[in-house]
């Protein structure tokens, strides 16, 4: 009777935080170069999320400076950078370790990055599917973005060549 009630509990809490969730972030991804899986809607559900598409071998690789230090000037207001490494422009490495390299050794980036997939088209992963299908845009390069509000339904997309810099106004403005 103790393990039915505890499991009825434990359907009762995971159903509170679907519902809780914005539907946007119900989405769950390893991590780049991992095992380890992130659940978004437990780690960024009430927070301001910017996802950006990546790529190691881009023109705007160096976007990934700018986004780190985004991201360590806002971080403890709210702010969240999540990469989404993708060969759709084919400028992405086949081997996660490379990838991982660039991100974490050349970069020095600290925000999440998870493991390479696709952010366009049909085998867009879920989290892409749906910024696409709420905004009518999909990624035209590597490096757009997709800033997501706390709430989870507002979402601004933003161009390969807007800048981490050009976004910190906006950035701001919306953690005031």
């Amino acid at each position: 009777m103790k393990r039915i009630l505890f499991i009825f509990l434990m359907f009762l809490t995971s159903t509170a935080r679907s519902d809780n969730c914005p539907e946007l972030l119900n989405f769950q991804a390893t991590r780049l170069h991992s095992t380890e899986s992130l659940n978004f809607c437990q780690a960024f559900s009430g927070k301001l999320l910017l996802v950006v598409n990546t790529a190691s071998q881009c023109g705007y690789t160096p976007q990934l400076n700018g986004l780190e230090t985004l991201y360590q000037k806002y971080k403890d207001r709210g702010l969240v950078i999540v990469g989404f490494p993708s060969n759709d422009f084919h400028q992405e490495f086949a081997d996660e370790e490379k990838t991982a390299k660039v991100c974490y050794l050349n970069y020095g980036v600290s925000f999440p990055m998870m493991s390479t997939s696709s952010v366009k088209g049909s085998s867009a992963n879920a989290l892409f599917k749906r910024l696409i299908a709420q905004t009518g845009q999909e990624p035209q390069w590597n490096f757009y973005k997709y800033l997501v509000s706390q709430d989870g339904k507002t979402v601004s997309v933003y161009p390969s060549e807007t800048t981490p810099e050009q976004l910190e106004s906006i950035v701001q403005g919306v953690l005031k």
